[in-house]
């Protein structure tokens, strides 16, 4: 069983989105274009994760999506164990690739390397469908999440007028997430 299920790195990288994104469901392009991978190795891998029954699926109209299988009895420790290997900030990159994050960043004492249970997030693009995934993930990892959404218009007006509390921002440190300030 696990020979089947670590075979191949699209497979962890699809792990690691569904399972940190259970309630929201993708179709085999999204998926390959979030992670950046080509879709029939994507496709494969979902097909081979459903057939385990880790993953499950539904039609609508021409496309088919899929989904975590909350119901799988692997379900919990396979969410613990992929939420262990790639540590909050991996796990922060999952949730935010699926929310459509075009920039994101940890910044403040946590992105410092100070001792803080408070986590500075600032995301450029993101959907507020992010809220209830941070919500879940402060639980798995014990800390607050303290998130600024900002559209990417507002982000590049505020860059171009030399916002104050931006430039400090994008001045002091920061840990990366997705994307180029």
């Amino acid at each position: 069983m696990l020979k089947k299920l670590f075979s191949s790195t699209i497979r962890a990288d699809v792990l690691a989105l569904l399972l940190n994104s259970p309630d929201e469901k993708f179709y085999v392009r999204e998926v390959a274009r979030l992670l950046k991978k080509n879709p029939s190795g994507v496709k494969r891998e979902l097909d081979n994760l459903e057939k385990i029954g880790i993953v499950s699926s539904q039609r609508v109209a021409n496309l088919k999506y899929f989904k975590a299988n909350k119901r799988s009895n692997l379900y919990i420790d396979l969410k613990r164990l992929v939420m262990k290997s790639m540590g909050l900030t991996g796990s922060l990159t999952s949730i935010l690739r699926a929310a459509g994050a075009k920039t994101a960043f940890i910044y403040g004492p946590y992105a410092r390397g100070e001792k803080t249970d408070v986590v500075d997030l600032f995301t450029v693009g993101a959907s507020e469908t992010l809220k209830k995934a941070l919500s879940d993930l402060e639980t798995d990892f014990g800390v607050k999440i303290n998130v600024s959404f900002v559209q990417e218009a507002d982000f590049n007006l505020r860059r171009k007028k030399e916002d104050q509390e931006l430039k400090d921002i994008l001045t002091g440190k920061r840990i990366a997430l997705i994307g180029r300030v």
